[in-house]
């Protein structure tokens, strides 16, 4: 069975969302062992809707669609599909009742506009939905399986996962080849230089496929294997995973979805190391990342944005002098303000960042995208330097990221 994915909404196709529900779906139905070939974004317009819907894509079996299932009068996947089908839409009482009683649960009475929520073309199945007032439509058309579930995330994830997924299980039987992606995340080199590490396995043709990804500064290798089963495909990724963990040694910190700060907050929580965090350039963001992760109060004792040179003073004890010579953004000011807010919290490890975001306010001694990251700890205080392209806010995440690296490093015993 090979899929597209369609998205409704003017929201996505002016650019205001992002469509992260065709990126879930597609992992989701790698797993089945199902090949998603198109992801397909349309405005909320009948016309367009019935259009796409028509379009001849001989190799998609199956096709879900996200969103367009509301009560206003832009949803219009359910008259899309029966306007493909030539059927009626036929009004379901039981589905008005389970909407209705949604909206008492709530406290409210139901509009009469969302009636129309209860329509199903005739010959479909209605999906039901626990977490909201619209339920998803299953509908077999020919050699096509037309799947139409809600567009807001948390609704469409749980009736995938809950509905859905036991069903396409059931449908595939014993055809499907399993479908595995491992992500194997790195930070601090660049993506030509971990490619050149790797050439004979990020080459065209290799078994099992291996991409390489940038995000902020991160470096992913995905590994993608195929195989009758799961035990099938994690034979065939295992080996290659060693070899790209044995190249790049430190340079890997996590897999899948782990971030750096889930993985620095795991070690300090593991070692039972605090640590403090004193920011200027990232105003804040590496303490909002640390703070994501469920009890980093154990280990986070808290942190100081002191943007201005007065405040990195009063706060954190810069000497003005230090500043007066060296100037905010330079190494001594950084291994200061790391020092400084190490004393301050009594922390085993401290971090500071300062630098120039941008745009402007560089010179040629001091560009744009300079940084200096400080790590303060009962060994003494030392600092790095890194260089960074982009725009003021990605200059901010990839500086936060930096000085989580940092972090990382020291707990890991690398210097």
């Amino acid at each position: 069975m090979k899929a597209e994915i369609v998205s409704i909404g003017t929201e996505l196709t002016t650019g205001r969302n992002l469509d992260t529900n065709s990126q879930w779906l597609s992992r989701q139905l790698a797993g089945l062992g199902v090949a998603v070939h198109f992801h397909t974004t349309l405005a909320a317009g009948l016309d367009e809707n019935i259009a796409a819907f028509h379009i001849a894509r001989p190799p998609a079996s199956l096709r879900i669609i996200t969103g367009g299932l509301g009560p206003t009068q832009d949803d219009l996947t359910r008259e899309a599909l029966a306007a493909l089908a030539g059927a009626e839409l036929i009004l379901r009482e039981e589905f008005v009742s389970q909407i209705r009683q949604m909206f008492v649960s709530r406290g409210r009475e139901m509009p009469e506009r969302n009636r129309v929520q209860a329509y199903f073309p005739q010959g479909s199945e209605p999906i039901p939905n626990p977490r909201g007032t619209a339920p998803g439509i299953w509908f077999d058309l020919g050699d096509a399986l037309f799947i139409a579930l809600p567009g807001v995330p948390r609704e469409m994830y749980a009736m995938f996962e809950e509905t859905v997924l036991p069903r396409l299980r059931h449908r595939l039987g014993h055809v499907g080849q399993v479908l595995v992606e491992r992500k194997i995340n790195t930070f601090g080199m660049g993506e030509s230089a971990v490619e050149a590490k790797l050439l004979d396995l990020t080459r065209r043709g290799h078994v099992p496929e291996v991409g390489i990804t940038a995000s902020e500064g991160q470096i992913s290798l995905r590994i993608f294997g195929r195989g009758a089963s799961p035990e099938e495909v994690q034979a065939q990724i295992a080996p290659i995973e060693a070899t790209i963990r044995e190249r790049l040694g430190d340079w890997v910190f996590g897999v899948d979805d782990e971030d750096l700060h889930d993985v620095v907050a795991r070690l300090l929580l593991e070692q039972r190391r605090t640590l403090a965090v004193a920011e200027s350039l990232t105003g804040g963001l590496i303490t909002a990342l640390l703070t994501r992760v469920p009890g980093i109060s154990a280990s986070l004792q808290g942190g100081v944005v002191a943007y201005a040179n007065e405040a990195k003073t009063r706060l954190l004890g810069v000497p003005e002098t230090l500043l007066a010579e060296h100037g905010a953004v330079s190494a001594p000011v950084a291994e200061a303000m790391a020092q400084g807010v190490r004393d301050r919290f009594g922390a085993d490890l401290a971090v500071s960042t300062t630098g120039i975001a941008g745009p402007g306010g560089g010179s040629a001694e001091k560009p744009v995208g300079l940084v200096f990251i400080g790590l303060a700890s009962a060994e003494g205080v030392r600092s790095w330097r890194v260089d960074w392209f982009g725009s003021r806010q990605e200059i901010q995440n990839r500086s936060a990221r930096s000085a989580l690296n940092a972090v990382r490093l020291k707990l890991l015993g690398r210097f």
